[in-house]
């Protein structure tokens, strides 16, 4: 995973991540006034401020998808109306009534995708800063500056220090710059800062201005119920199952349980999401059954990953789908009591502004949508009823022939063909 340390985001991820790096370091240095300086404390508070900058973006996202759930039956008659039609002129007719489909509601065909293709470059820049705080926290980048200060020169290419980036896959990066230098040491277990010390002696005393040692400050800072933040679970298992003295069982059942609580609280979440949507079946929307195979399979990918990822990207992970679950709860109950045709009028208003703005009409606001979706069910059922009742009347003919034929005689014996024949002459006149 080299592609993930980098020491900073470039390009669009740049400043993104920059603004979140300056989140993460306010609360450092919050923690810090009360003489905290914990990395999983701060991932936990940094979650809890991410879910609330982005609420926003969630509450819109979901109210698109409530509202393509009740446009699902116009739509789905417009496919059916122009199915197996392929030439030009019918699908610029189709494209034309779905579009004044989705304008009738205020909204459009990009609507739901907007919040997505917001939050998508959020996200990937807040792994960013997960993945290598020190980076981005000033607070906690001094710590490293202060070991890197009494490195001598060269440090970079003893057998030592060679050695320990090979170990974590970064053997390839240019050491002369110091913020790769942070990247490693950023990763380095309490048995690799031995080995560093005992090569060069003068990291073991290094004290920060109140006198405490630093790297026993780094390590205190990296541990979260027992286990360093900065390892991986796959590591921490095998460490523990070779028998080394460093993992307890404590330690490597927590970094078990991470992954573990990674996938299920991730399931329970996306599972109470899709709850809150109006549920249309895969016959009527073949993509419903390939969304229920991602909330199966986005879990279990979590799961895979999160053993090779840094523990506290598996921390982040298991606060923030906690944290939807509680926020999800709430969000359900706010849209329980969102009134669907309230939710139009006030996307068709915004919508009219914009067509405004364009010197286009306003679009009419349908003020029941309600009524419409009773309106598309009563005409299923009504054309259901008429094909039943028709699929009836074909089967009391054929009933009622089949008996005119067969009259005084056993059904199907010879007879009864001879009299079906002498009674089809007659009835014919032949």
């Amino acid at each position: 995973m080299d592609f993930l340390v980098l020491t900073k985001a470039g390009g669009i991820l740049g400043p993104i991540a920059q603004i979140l790096g300056w989140i993460m370091e306010a609360l450092f240095r919050f923690t810090s006034t009360f003489g905290v300086m914990n990395i999983g404390l701060c991932i936990i508070l940094f979650t809890i401020v991410m879910k609330l900058l982005m609420l926003p973006l969630t509450l819109k996202q979901q109210k698109s998808s409530k509202l393509m759930a009740v446009m699902q039956p116009e739509l789905q008659a417009i496919q059916k109306k122009y199915k197996g039609k392929n030439d030009n002129d019918s699908m610029m007719r189709m494209n034309v009534e779905t579009k004044a489909v989705y304008e009738k509601y205020g909204t459009s065909m990009t609507g739901g995708c907007l919040p997505l293709l917001i939050q998508l470059p959020i996200m990937l820049a807040l792994y960013r800063v997960m993945y290598n705080i020190p980076a981005y926290a000033s607070t906690v980048r001094r710590y490293f500056d202060l070991i890197i200060a009494k490195l001598p020169q060269g440090f970079a290419s003893s057998e030592v220090f060679t050695g320990l980036a090979e170990t974590h896959k970064l053997a390839a990066m240019d050491y002369t710059n110091m913020d790769k230098v942070v990247d490693l040491l950023y990763k380095l277990t309490d048995r690799q800062w031995e080995e560093l010390a005992a090569v060069f002696p003068d990291i073991a005393t290094v004290t920060n201005a109140a006198g405490e040692n630093v790297i026993s400050a780094i390590n205190g800072m990296q541990q979260f119920l027992t286990v360093n933040i900065a390892y991986t679970p796959f590591n921490v298992l095998k460490e523990f199952i070779s028998g080394s003295s460093e993992v307890t069982i404590v330690m490597a059942l927590i970094a078990l349980m991470i992954p573990i609580l990674s996938g299920l609280t991730q399931w329970y979440s996306t599972k109470l999401m899709s709850s809150a949507q109006p549920q249309v079946s895969d016959e009527e929307n073949p993509s419903a059954a390939m969304m229920k195979s991602m909330n199966i399979y986005m879990p279990l990918m979590s799961v895979v990953f999160c053993f090779s990822f840094p523990l506290g990207i598996g921390l982040y992970w298991v606060a923030s789908s906690l944290l939807q679950v509680v926020q999800q709860i709430g969000v359900n109950a706010y849209l329980d009591k969102v009134d669907i045709d309230e939710l139009i009028k006030t996307n068709v208003e915004k919508a009219n502004k914009k067509r405004e703005r364009k010197g286009l009409p306003p679009q009419k606001v349908n003020m029941n949508a309600a009524a419409t979706l009773k309106s598309l069910q009563a005409a299923e059922e009504k054309e259901e009823a008429a094909r039943n009742a028709k699929l009836e009347k074909t089967k009391a003919i054929v009933k009622e022939s089949t008996d005119y034929y067969n009259k005084d005689a056993k059904p199907g014996s010879l007879a009864a063909k001879a009299n079906m024949v002498q009674k089809y002459n007659e009835r014919h006149k032949k």
